[in-house]
């Protein structure tokens, strides 16, 4: 995981991840993201697809944004801080729910134990709050 030190959740640990450029697929934005967020290169073809997620923010629809979830397991590289994030090692058992969105704690634990996910979360004010959400397995 890593602290997001600037822009949109600045202040959260989040995953690594971004928004794909133009002609881009989501597969290659992640590659792309991992290298840039925190220097390390992944292998496409061990990249595990684990779910998509949407999220949507009442008061904020331009947050809106739908999140394709991957499972990296291999790397070259050692994860190093960045101008944007600044990554940590922790064990499933230790994750800091408490520092990150609010909804991350109904979906990542699906995700770390193996299953592949759908969702669906609805914030409330600045994404303090989740006002209703779904979660299944695909």
């Amino acid at each position: 995981m890593a602290m997001k030190k600037r822009g949109f959740g600045a202040g959260k640990w989040n995953g690594f991840g971004g928004k794909a450029k133009s002609g881009e697929s989501v597969k290659l934005a992640a590659l792309r993201e991992l290298k840039e967020e925190v220097s390390i290169k992944a292998n496409p073809d061990k990249m595990k697809a684990a779910g998509m997620i949407k999220f949507r923010f009442k008061e904020h629809p331009e947050w809106n944004q739908n999140m394709y979830v991957f499972l990296v397991n291999e790397w070259k590289g050692m994860p190093q801080e960045t101008e944007e994030m600044k990554p940590r090692w922790y064990n499933n058992d230790e994750i800091p729910f408490k520092e990150m969105w609010c909804v991350d704690r109904y979906w990542l634990p699906s995700i770390l134990a193996g299953k592949k996910i759908s969702g669906r979360f609805y914030y409330k004010a600045e994404g303090q709050n989740c006002d209703r959400f779904e979660v299944q397995e695909i």
